[in-house]
């Protein structure tokens, strides 16, 4: 599970016990301190000039990183390498976008929660690899004040022209989770385990 920005491991960590039970959770805090409190996987900055921008680069940084922590996962608990799933909020969703569309071939799932696809922190070749094995369940909120609603709804369309099956959903909420959003992904995750 990766958190969002300014939160930490701990923040996601509440849905463990109401997943799968077959299921082995990891929450990963991101690299990156802020001050005074919580983590990033990449850095947002705000610019009178250029607005808002994220550092591309650190989340480049961000994805390698946790590509390596999957590897080790596997090896130091003996995961089955070919049903690793991914669950991201936020900032966590896009960087889950970016490890599973990057490297496709040790990710199984992938719940993706209100977040989207940055195509720049791709790897370049993503286009050219098989993702057949791939399988998305997005969601978003209807008056998500934080990543406009519009960026999510562009991920089914980009995940279908590279043949990747997703289920996506929208709900009346802002930049949360609601219940009923919880029960859909559960539900989503459970059929695929």
């Amino acid at each position: 599970m990766f958190h969002g920005y300014g939160s930490n491991e701990e923040d996601l960590f509440s849905f463990a016990s109401e997943l799968p039970e077959e299921l082995m959770v990891f929450s990963v805090k991101a690299p990156y301190d802020l001050e005074p409190f919580g983590h990033a996987w990449y850095a947002i900055n705000f610019d009178a000039e250029q607005g808002k921008w994220s550092d591309d680069e650190q989340a480049k940084e961000s994805r390698e990183k946790i590509v390596a922590f999957i590897d080790e996962a596997i090896e130091a608990y003996d995961l089955d390498e070919d049903n690793i799933s991914l669950l991201g909020f936020s900032q966590g969703t896009i960087l889950s976008y970016s490890v599973a569309l990057s490297y496709p071939e040790k990710i199984k799932n992938v719940v993706a929660l209100s977040g989207y696809i940055n195509e720049n922190i791709l790897v370049e070749d993503y286009g050219q690899k098989d993702h057949s094995k791939l399988s998305f369940y997005a969601s978003h909120g209807q008056v998500d004040q934080v990543i406009p609603l519009e960026w999510a709804q562009k991920s089914p369309e980009f995940l279908k022209s590279l043949n990747i099956p997703i289920t996506y959903e929208e709900f009346p909420v802002g930049h949360g989770v609601s219940q009923q959003n919880f029960f859909s992904f559960k539900k989503w995750l459970q059929q695929r385990i």
